[in-house]
């Protein structure tokens, strides 16, 4: 066996190892604290489609939608309803989608996507448009009442940014999901400090910002080298 083999292997097992015992923390800390089940079952599917977005296999979505009905309920009982249309009129549909958008453009002999990115005239249009239809959204959420309609606009926008990115297989997804994550974060401790058993909630996008930070690196990595 190479020593670049060696290597790569030695990186899939750590990668699996702190996989694993995230899962699992997850699970033991949702019993000890009886947070909801939806809660505990939505973070499990939410983590495991990350982390196998970030290798690129199209059967994530297939955690990815489970994931999204469950969160569709915990966004309703919250009054979140940015977030309850997004899971559940866009981000269901986008990720069938995508698992047969990401089957479509798999390397060669593999089971993992070809990699994209945009050019840099593309980034500022994006840009342009997800803060103007943040600010829209916001309004909005404010006249229906939304508990949290700042950061719920902007998860909201940013997430459907997101997971366009997502489906067409670009690195600026990564991006996205850095500014959801923080601000879902956000959103979700304060209703967890609130009284709301969903503590298990607040780790999983805790998880996902280090996931988004560290899956960004990695694909800039496999970019630059194809």
């Amino acid at each position: 066996m190479t020593k670049i083999k060696q290597k790569l292997l030695k990186k899939d097992f750590i990668e699996y190892l702190m996989f694993g015992l995230v899962l699992i923390f997850i699970i033991i800390h949702g019993i000890i604290r009886q947070e909801y089940f939806v809660a505990i079952i939505s973070a499990l599917c939410g983590i495991t489609y990350t982390a196998i977005a970030g290798k690129g296999h199209p059967i994530c979505y297939l955690f990815g939608i489970t994931g999204s009905f469950f969160y569709s309920y915990l966004s309703f009982k919250n009054a979140l309803w940015g977030n309850l249309i997004l899971y559940a009129g866009y981000y269901i549909p986008m990720q069938i989608l995508g698992f047969f958008q990401w089957n479509k453009n798999l390397k060669k002999n593999s089971s993992i996507i070809v990699k994209t990115r945009l050019s840099n005239k593309l980034r500022l249009k994006y840009l342009f448009f997800t803060i103007l239809f943040s600010l829209i959204c916001i309004f909005i959420m404010k006249y229906f009442s939304d508990s949290r309609p700042i950061l719920d606009g902007i998860t909201t926008v940013f997430s459907i940014a997101g997971m366009y990115f997502t489906v067409k297989r670009c690195i600026e997804q990564w991006i996205a999901w850095m500014i959801v994550n923080t601000f879902s974060f956000l959103m979700w401790l304060i209703i967890a400090l609130q009284g709301e058993r969903v503590f298990s909630t607040v780790i999983m996008w805790g998880v996902y910002l280090v996931l988004a930070i560290y899956f960004y690196y990695q694909w800039k990595g496999d970019i630059a080298k194809s």
